[in-house]
């Protein structure tokens, strides 16, 4: 096999920000931050916006998840008032 042409295949914690989980996996992703676990050690961190303990096939509760205000600027658009 060649040398340095495989991604770095690593201890990964992935995050999901809408439902407080997280979880530890295996991963070739690229990130900037990292986190404390609950070992005691440190490893890279990749925040999710949806993940199996916040989407609604797996809850059964439909939640609205909107990071970027797509939902604010269509109701506004079309003049819609929330119930």
């Amino acid at each position: 096999m060649k040398k340095d042409i495989h991604p770095d295949y690593r201890l990964v914690v992935f995050q999901d920000n809408s439902a407080k989980f997280s979880f530890i996996t295996r991963s070739t992703v690229r990130t900037r931050d990292t986190i404390k676990w609950e070992d005691g050690n440190e490893y890279p961190l990749y925040k999710l916006d949806i993940s199996s303990a916040s989407h609604p096939f797996y809850t059964g509760n439909q939640k609205i998840v909107d990071t970027e205000g797509r939902v604010e600027r269509f109701m506004k658009k079309y003049n819609i008032n929330k119930k």
